[in-house]
């Protein structure tokens, strides 16, 4: 059990640092979509490996951030529902909702985004 202990430990403190990270990346897609805007606006031109960066940015922050959310239970719920549920009940929906939409979700990104 100690040893179960340590290795979740870990695991949350390597969550809370790409947690942190991804902040980063972030600000980076911010910036990217802003720049690509105002040169699309101001000088009628566009980089469709800009928008690329976009979504490979999004696609990051969206599979590895998604430890760090759960660790920070900060997910996205419907709180008029979950405000009315048990503790356990809650869990299950997070834990269905962690097989059922992220996961698939992730893998979907993973095998559209390696090539």
């Amino acid at each position: 059990m100690a040893a179960l202990l340590k290795l979740s430990g870990l695991i949350d403190r390597v969550s809370e640092l790409i947690g942190k990270l991804i902040m980063w990346l972030v600000l980076a897609a911010v910036l990217i979509s802003a720049g690509n805007a105002i040169v699309r606006k101001v000088f009628n031109m566009s980089s469709n490996a800009l928008l690329e960066v976009q979504w490979y940015l999004f696609a990051a922050v969206f599979m590895l951030g998604a430890g760090y959310v759960f660790l920070r239970n900060a997910h996205v719920r419907i709180d008029v529902l979950s405000s009315h549920l048990s503790r356990r009940a809650n869990a299950v929906i997070d834990i269905l909702g962690i097989l059922l939409v992220i996961l698939p979700l992730c893998y979907i990104l993973i095998n559209l985004s390696w090539p």
